[in-house]
């Protein structure tokens, strides 16, 4: 016979002589389930909130909004083409970016003379 062989017809009894080999699961869904929970409210659900509403307002973009791009670029849109938005971020300075490089809206400017977009001082050093 060989080694293999000797060992096949052993496994069965190991199984059936450990007592804690059923109670195995039962501890691991106690101890993983909280776990899985906590990790949904905290990282999961508030992420698709978020890409909710940011595919909320890529839907519903129009001609002379203020955007930020993933880029950190400031601009003003002039024009639609399919997937691709045409912002305007200086005089006669145009750039093309796709629609879905736009992560927000700038705040508008009538916002901030009302005084609730209100930006702090700046302090200098003297």
């Amino acid at each position: 016979m060989s080694a293999g062989c000797l060992f096949l017809p052993i496994w069965p009894l190991v199984l059936a002589a450990d007592p804690g080999a059923g109670g195995g699961l039962m501890q691991f869904l106690l101890l993983f389930a909280p776990l899985f929970v906590i990790w949904y409210f905290l990282i999961i659900r508030p992420q698709q909130r978020q890409r909710r509403k940011l595919k909320e307002v890529l839907e519903n973009l129009k001609t002379g909004d203020r955007v930020v791009t993933s880029g950190g670029i400031y601009g003003t849109i002039v024009g639609f083409r399919d997937t691709i938005v045409q912002l305007q971020v200086a005089p006669q300075v145009k750039l093309e970016v796709a629609r879905s490089a736009i992560t927000g809206l700038q705040a508008s400017e009538e916002k901030s003379e009302n005084g609730s977009g209100r930006e702090a001082p700046v302090r200098t050093r003297k």
